[in-house]
Parts: structure tokens; C-alpha cells; sequence
């Protein structure tokens, strides 16, 4: 028994080992309920929040979100307890530059993962906060909310990320950060060159989040590209353009080109001419015309502009315009609609003997004087039967 008090009252390195086994202990006790103490912390945060919100039961997804760094974050706290116990600086104040190399660098190091860790468990609680104000984006009929919640939640965790290293400068390395951010005013200007387009998305998503010229889930159509806005972010747009190809955009891009925001369209216009035969007579085209009018004015999902007119005579074609506006954003619904004035046309033509003119060659042949080869002439035109030749 003796023996073992002598062992455990042994000093090494100015510990004794009861000293080590008891920090021992505690590094082993913080390793094995580190995760059911971030539970148990993280269901009392999640009471506290509950209070400013009546939201439905979000604990799973905050403890999703939480609980890896909570863990983390409770066996720094664990390491801390135990270096306590030992003859070691807590503070950084109690470091001094006579103290050895090593042991400067172990704290420095253990302040930065707590700084660090700290940093983490705000950025993931702005995450559980930007997943509350998303669900309540999804119930309303206002887009704006959609796109101005991913905007402010990324901006806050740029923001925490700044400020953690900001404390850590000065904390851990006794930087002065007062007198660094003072001095950024000369050398902010090379900074600010050398992230010039950087700083010019930036400041295009602010203008396009107090313009408004679109939003997300808006149908727009810019330098070439159309498609669905999916995020606005700082730097960029991304686009789901019709043939589901991601597309990213700088913002910049999306305020100095004229954009067509398609979704602030009250109709989409359908426009294009119908080409009849030579053959087709002027009662034939009167019928045409009146009916297809007719069939457009009394269609549900088509406003009272439409037109339907003869006219042009064309080299080899008489052509009537065809003009008419669908009353859907919809483009599914576009095209069926599209479709169905297409075959309604086809039975009109068809209903009142006439026919369509498509292209085709006439070859004209003559003989020359004396009997010998053909001369022969090309001319394009639009009749209502296959090649002739004359």
C-alpha cells in the first residue's frame, strides 16, 4: 500500500502522477459522454430558442446541425479541465518568452481549435435559423424571402469567420488589431485592385437585391442564356437553363446585360404565317381565316388580341398571319396550347379543300435550235404537289 503512494506522490516534469492519472480520467471521461452531454446541451439550447419561435419540431435537425461540433467544442472544455489540474499555463497572459518553445506553441494552438470550434457551433446555429426562415419562406406566395434568406445566411458566417480570425490575431498572437485594420487604409487600396471583380459582384448582388430586376424562381433570359433562377449568392447567379444545364453567372454579368425577365411577361405571343397553294380561292381563305379567328377568340387560355388575317401574296404562296397570346407563364402549358391551335389549323385547311404550300423545284427544260441538249432552268417555289416537269 505504501508502495503505491509512493508511485502515485512521484513527480515527473513537475506533475505528480496522481496529477497525470486524474487528467487522464478526465480526458477519458470528456471522450466517452461527449456526445450525450451535446445531446443534453443541445436539447437546453433548443428550449432557449424555442421560446422566440412557434415553429414545428425542429430538435432533430438542430441536433443534426449542433451536435458534431458541440462535441468538439465539450472536449476542448474537458482539456481544459485536465491541463488544469497539471502545473500549466492557463492563461496567455501567464506565458512569458522565456518559457519553452513547445509549450507556447501547445496553447497557442489549443486557444485556435477553441476559437475555431466556437466559430463552427455559431456558423451552425445560423444554419438552424436560416432552415427556420426557409421553411417559413416556402408558405408564403413572395419569392423575395427565398432569395434574401441564403443571401443573409451566408453573409452572417462570412461574417463570423472574419470576426474569429480578428479575435484570434489578437488574443493568440497579440496582434493589434485595431492598429492592422488602421493600416489596411494604405494597403487596401492594392487589395481592392487586385480583387476588383470580386468587390464588383459583390456590390452587383446588393444591387439586384434592392432592384429586384428578378428573383428566384424567376424564368429570365440574359447574353444568350435562359433559364429558371435557382440562388442568387454573393459573388454569382446560378441558372437552370431549359435543357437542365447548371449555369453559374457572375452578378455582375447579370446587371450590366439587358436582361428579359420572362416571368414578368402577362402572355407569351405566339407568331407565324400559314402558307396556302396559288390554288386556294378567295372563299376558301375567308373560311379559313373566320373559323381559326373564331377558334382562337373562344379559346380559354388566349386573350381577345389574337389575329388571324390574309396577308400576303407571296412569290409562290398566299400567306395568312397568324398572331395570338397564351394566357400561362407555364411553358408545358405554352406548348400544349401551341399544339393545339397546330392541329386545329391542319383540320380547318383540311375541312375547307385547301392545301398547304411547301417547297419544291419546278424544272422548266426547252430544246435549242437544231434539236441538241436541253437548256434547263431552276426556279424555287411553293406548290401543292411533288416535282413537275415541263
Amino acid at each position: 500500500m505504501t508502495d503505491w503512494k509512493e508511485i502515485l506522490r512521484y513527480e515527473f516534469l513537475g506533475n505528480t502522477v496522481s496529477e497525470y492519472l486524474l487528467a487522464l480520467g478526465i480526458l477519458l471521461f470528456g471522450f466517452i459522454f461527449k456526445t450525450v452531454l451535446s445531446k443534453i446541451l443541445s436539447g437546453l439550447m433548443y428550449r432557449f430558442v424555442k421560446r422566440f419561435s412557434k415553429e414545428d419540431d425542429f430538435l432533430p435537425e438542430f441536433r443534426r446541425l449542433l451536435l458534431h461540433p458541440l462535441e468538439v467544442l465539450l472536449f476542448l472544455v474537458f482539456l481544459y479541465l485536465a491541463f488544469q489540474v497539471l502545473d500549466y499555463p492557463l492563461e496567455s497572459s501567464q506565458l512569458r518568452k522565456s518559457d519553452p518553445f513547445l509549450k507556447t506553441f501547445m496553447f497557442r494552438t489549443y486557444q485556435v481549435f477553441v476559437i475555431v470550434a466556437l466559430a463552427w457551433v455559431f456558423m451552425r446555429f445560423v444554419d438552424f435559423i436560416g432552415l427556420i426562415f426557409r421553411y417559413r419562406a416556402e408558405r408564403t406566395t413572395s419569392k423575395l424571402d427565398d432569395q434574401l434568406v441564403p443571401f443573409f445566411k451566408d453573409f452572417t458566417k462570412v461574417m463570423i469567420v472574419i470576426f474569429a480570425f480578428l479575435v484570434m490575431l489578437g488574443a493568440v498572437f497579440e496582434v493589434n488589431v485595431a492598429g492592422l485594420v488602421a493600416g489596411l487604409g494604405v494597403g487596401g487600396l492594392a487589395l481592392a485592385f487586385a480583387a476588383k471583380e470580386s468587390l464588383e459582384n459583390l456590390l452587383a448582388s446588393f444591387t439586384i437585391f434592392l432592384d429586384h430586376p428578378f428573383v428566384v424562381g424567376d424564368l429570365v433570359e440574359v447574353g444568350g442564356i435562359t433559364g429558371t433562377i435557382e440562388k442568387i449568392g454573393f459573388r454569382s447567379t446560378r441558372i437552370r437553363t431549359l435543357d437542365k444545364t447548371f449555369v453559374t453567372v457572375p452578378n455582375k454579368f447579370m446587371i450590366d446585360k439587358p436582361l428579359n425577365n420572362l416571368t414578368l411577361r402577362t402572355f407569351r405571343r405566339v407568331n407565324f404565317d400559314i402558307t396556302l397553294t396559288y390554288d386556294t380561292k378567295s372563299e376558301q381563305l375567308r373560311a379559313i381565316t373566320t373559323d381559326l379567328q373564331e377558334f382562337i377568340d373562344k379559346h380559354p387560355n388566349t386573350n381577345q388580341d389574337g389575329v388571324v388575317r390574309f396577308q400576303t401574296l407571296a412569290d409562290s404562296s398566299k400567306n395568312i398571319l397568324v398572331l395570338y397570346f397564351v394566357e400561362s407563364m407555364d411553358w408545358t402549358e405554352y406548348v400544349n396550347i401551341k399544339e393545339e391551335v397546330a392541329y386545329k389549323i391542319i383540320e380547318i385547311v383540311e375541312k375547307h379543300g385547301a392545301e398547304f404550300a411547301y417547297p419544291t423545284q419546278t424544272l422548266y427544260l426547252q430544246r435549242q435550235a437544231g434539236g441538241h441538249a436541253p437548256a434547263s432552268q431552276l426556279k424555287n417555289s411553293y406548290v401543292g404537289s411533288d416535282t413537275d416537269i415541263k
